[in-house]
């Protein structure tokens, strides 16, 4: 992986919904790192710099350095939490990784080769069904994203989950499953398109309805 994201944090010991609450109006985060087989920390960290890091796809699957206390470990963003209404982050989950245990995260899926497909120069449409796919992986091999390879699809082709080329390393624990759990992640299909008979049809109806709210207001 090209970038390298180094976030600080510190330690706190204070807990509850009150004490969240005080720690975001002094624009910090809190937070919580855990797994490696140690007790879980609080954390606090700046409102502002984990928003510049949130805009940059790769942060969401990219093995972080966080710093807690001036010391240093590696580790995945696990759980996001924004207030529903406003633009604030409200807690972050952070699991931390080990370089010999195999972890679980998603990863995001690039559409490749849709523009000049055939299918599209059909005047079909796509579809992206799934954008994010969880994967298995040891820390060393996890991907920023998978490529979804679309250039040669025609209208009607799909392509599944279990077709996916993955990077050496790379698992998808659906397919443990078995077929059942195979679907389908991106397709080309016929662009819908209204006639002037639908058309007239349809407006047809509404002027209709409308005459009788007219009525039933007199």
């Amino acid at each position: 992986m090209s970038e390298l994201f180094e976030i600080d944090a510190e330690p706190r010991s204070d807990t509850g919904k009150g004490a969240s609450r005080r720690l975001r109006h002094t624009g910090q985060v809190p937070g919580i790192v855990y797994g490696a087989r140690k007790d879980p920390v609080m954390i606090a960290l700046s409102h502002n710099e984990l928003s510049q890091h949130l805009e940059h796809e790769a942060f969401y699957s990219h093995i972080l350095s966080l710093k807690i206390g001036g010391k240093k470990q590696q580790v995945i963003l696990k759980d996001l939490q924004r207030h529903p209404g406003k633009p604030f982050l409200m807690h972050v989950d952070f699991l931390r990784v080990s370089a010999k245990e195999r972890l679980k995260t998603l990863v995001p899926l690039h559409f490749v080769g849709e523009e000049g497909c055939p299918g599209i120069k059909m005047g079909g449409a796509s579809s992206h069904l799934v954008t994010y796919v969880e994967v298995s992986c040891l820390p060393k091999d996890l991907p920023e994203f998978i490529e979804v390879e679309m250039s040669s699809m025609e209208i009607g082709d799909a392509v599944m989950m279990s077709e996916l080329v993955l990077p050496e390393g790379i698992e998808l624990p659906a397919m443990a499953q078995g077929d059942e759990a195979d679907m389908p992640v991106a397709s080309v299909h016929a662009a819908h398109v209204v006639d002037e008979g639908e058309a007239e049809e349809g407006q047809g109806e509404a002027e209709g309805g409308e005459e009788a709210a007219d009525t039933e207001e007199e």
